[in-house]
């Protein structure tokens, strides 16, 4: 019951863990970012023309559901009492607000109805809310990294936490033709392409698509190239994952041959008088094994209803917390795959079942004569 339940709690808080940072770091990045294809490794990149037959060949592709412009630009947040170093992500109408919308603290997304308002609205992290005292509603200046310096007005519309330090410490989110104004570039002029894929699965399916279809100029990066440190983290998460699985069913397994062999020691006169009727050895293996395989089925039960029920209570409840700083979450997430069960029972029943058939032919060791006067 306990090596089952915690191997399902295991499997269920390392996906969901995988699932949550996945998703922080999709909503916010996209699952694929099409840049300029040269030597600028700045916060501030590089400007191409939009290509509109390269967008339709993109949308055409099922594996694809969302491209979107965007462009960044560093700057300098001043307050009356505080300054902020930023890079401004600039987005337009046809932004996908959907995750935003999720994590959003405060306030609104930008509102793109009245273009030259939108120029002047901001969304800022929970985190640079906190370090330069700032809410919604409130207005400051950004002083743009060029040369000559700019600077700019803005008012917040919305305060968001996304909960990925790098990104809360690092991004504010603006209105890219604000960004085209700073930089002086004409309107068809973008810094990048942000895509979403269908299903994350086969994001290197579409990147391969993407890199048949690209012009030369351009290069695309994954997610996961674009954050290395945080993707390889989560693959230690599946190791750790292996390394619980095994250790709960060598626990399993040693309980049940120790269970095996407490009951056939037991039942020695039993065996006994069986053999004197002309009961063979592998019939007598069987009862044993039958047994055992009862015994299994109660403890696979029991250890359902307590992995499954923990699962349960915290994903309604978020009882168990975290760190967010050190983990990316506030809590233990949680995400149950029906398909993970199954496997986990079956794995577990037949490999407890192969093991027992060791323990269980100590039965050809017992002699008749001996087990009746062992009663």
């Amino acid at each position: 019951m306990l090596g089952l339940g915690v191997m399902i709690l295991s499997i269920a808080v390392i996906r969901g863990f995988k699932q949550e940072i996945r998703q922080k770091l999709r909503g916010f990045a996209g699952d694929i970012q099409i840049l300029k294809y040269d030597n600028n490794n700045s916060d501030q990149n590089s400007p191409f023309q939009i290509d509109y037959s390269f967008i339709n060949k993109i949308k055409a592709n099922p594996l694809i559901t969302d491209i979107m412009p965007i462009a960044t630009k560093p700057g300098i947040i001043k307050t009356s009492s505080e300054i902020e170093g930023v890079v401004m992500k600039g987005v337009d109408k046809s932004y996908e607000w959907s995750f935003f919308k999720k994590i959003l603290v405060a306030g609104k997304v930008i509102d793109f109805s009245d273009s030259v308002a939108a120029q002047k609205q901001i969304m800022i992290s929970s985190y640079t809310a906190s370090r330069l005292r700032l809410k919604v509603g409130d207005k400051f200046l950004m002083y743009f990294v060029q040369e000559p310096l700019k600077k700019r007005s803005f008012y917040i519309s919305g305060i968001f936490n996304v909960g990925v330090e790098d990104i809360d410490k690092t991004f504010v989110v603006g209105d890219l033709s604000l960004i085209r104004r700073v930089n002086n570039w004409n309107p068809n002029e973008i810094a990048g392409y942000e895509l979403i894929v269908s299903d994350f699965s086969q994001l290197e399916q579409a990147n391969d698509f993407l890199s048949d279809k690209m012009p030369l100029k351009l290069k695309s990066y994954m997610v996961s190239e674009s954050y290395p440190a945080i993707f390889e983290w989560l693959k230690l998460l599946d190791v750790n994952a292996q390394v619980m699985l095994i250790l709960m069913l060598i626990v399993a397994t040693i309980n049940m041959i120790s269970a095996l062999l407490i009951i056939i020691l037991e039942r020695t006169s039993m065996i006994g008088i069986f053999k004197a009727m002309g009961a063979g050895n592998w019939i007598i293996q069987k009862i044993f094994l039958y047994n055992a395989s009862y015994l299994i089925s109660i403890g696979l039960i029991l250890g359902n209803l307590f992995g499954l029920g923990i699962c349960f209570f915290q994903f309604k409840t978020h009882f168990f917390k975290l760190e967010e700083s050190s983990y990316y979450m506030k809590f233990v997430p949680i995400q149950v795959e029906w398909t993970d069960i199954f496997l986990l029972n079956t794995g577990t029943l037949i490999i407890c079942l192969l093991v027992l058939i060791v323990p269980s032919t100590l039965v050809t060791k017992i002699s008749p004569v001996k087990a009746i006067r062992f009663k």
